[in-house]
């Protein structure tokens, strides 16, 4: 079953002659649990479509579809409450607290609606990203790995529907690259989470099951690599 679809998805920055076309009429469907990744060179509209997808742009035309329910259809402030409850967004540079501790930035999204924090889901996840012993250290006190495990906490915390991952290795060195992208290939494994992961890193891409490729704004290749 289709979790989430992207129609005729386009936006335009700028008006007139320095318009700038960053997506031209994407479309594709990704199926509840399935782990795709969105390479492309820079500029070619990869994180554009990420930042569409997960509600933190509105698009020049076209529909984003999660749960079978318009994206866009929503004012700004139930667009905030579906970026901290329907997706959970990764970012290459972990936007962190940096006066909160591990387990606080994990439970931002929570704490920010106002709802209990499942005891359960922290505890699994602390053991899951290696975090046990580091629950009271800020981001400050955190290798650059580390501080990636918390935001990934943070992306799972709310068992979203889905995980928008931003180049997360990008600023990492080759160890902890190879470590995050096993992180988020066992949490699309152990529990089911849709992830979508931007990367310009193809050698990381493979470890999606399938591959989207972006030049230009538009699509070139959809490639499944594994079923």
């Amino acid at each position: 079953m289709d979790i989430l679809t992207v129609s005729h998805l386009s936006k335009t920055y700028g008006k007139g002659d320095t318009a700038t076309r960053a997506l031209d009429d994407v479309s594709f469907s990704v199926a509840e649990g399935e782990f795709v990744a969105i390479v492309g060179s820079s500029g070619s509209g990869k994180s554009t479509l990420l930042h569409l997808m997960g509600g933190v742009d509105r698009p020049t035309s076209g529909k984003v579809l999660l749960n079978g329910q318009d994206v866009y259809a929503r004012s700004d402030e139930a667009l905030a409450v579906f970026r901290r409850r329907e997706v959970g967004l990764v970012y290459q540079f972990y936007n962190l607290v940096p006066v909160l501790n591990v387990v606080e930035n994990m439970t931002l999204p929570v704490a920010l609606d106002g709802r209990p924090i499942n005891q359960d889901r922290l505890q699994g996840l602390l053991d899951k990203l290696g975090l046990r012993g580091k629950e009271g250290y800020l981001p400050s006190q955190l290798s650059g790995g580390q501080q990636q495990r918390v935001a990934i906490g943070r992306a799972l915390m709310n068992a979203p529907a889905v995980v928008l991952a931003d180049e997360p290795t990008g600023n990492l060195d080759t160890r902890n690259s190879h470590e995050i992208t096993q992180l988020l290939q066992d949490s699309n494994r152990d529990f089911g989470q849709t992830l979508i992961m931007i990367t310009h890193d193809e050698t990381i891409a493979r470890a999606a099951d399938r591959i989207i490729a972006i030049e230009d704004g538009r699509i070139v290749r959809d490639e499944r690599i594994r079923s």
